[in-house]
């Protein structure tokens, strides 16, 4: 699930709130990939979505716009959402670590310069 890896590593550059250090990317990667709160059926059916999200900020970083981005930031709440959704249940301190990084997130994926070097 190499697009799914792409945003939880946004999730992972940008994680931790005011009480916690920030958390590294490979090892909220693996927390993600070892939680057992994603099943192998879910991550599939998160696929499309966040590919379609992926291009989304792709093709409106592709075209120069320094304005427009905020129109993602539906469809990106969306998807965290969904994700919290997902894992709060059967892994609360990750759905926490998610909830605490939702914009540090956005700061990435917004952000054209962050948003390159994390894909």
């Amino acid at each position: 699930m190499r697009t799914i890896g792409i945003l939880l590593f946004a999730l992972a550059a940008g994680c931790g709130g005011v009480e916690e250090a920030p958390l590294d990317a490979p090892a909220l990667m693996s927390r993600l990939r070892d939680s057992n709160a994603i099943g192998a059926v879910i991550r599939l059916a998160l696929k499309n979505p966040v590919d379609d999200l992926l291009e989304q900020f792709r093709a409106h970083h592709r075209s120069g716009q320094k304005s427009g981005v905020a129109t993602l930031r539906q469809p990106y709440n969306m998807l965290v959402l969904k994700v919290l959704s997902i894992v709060q249940d059967g892994d609360p301190s990750l759905g926490v670590t998610i909830a605490r990084s939702r914009e540090a997130i956005w700061d990435i994926l917004a952000d054209p310069e962050k948003f390159k070097s994390a894909t």
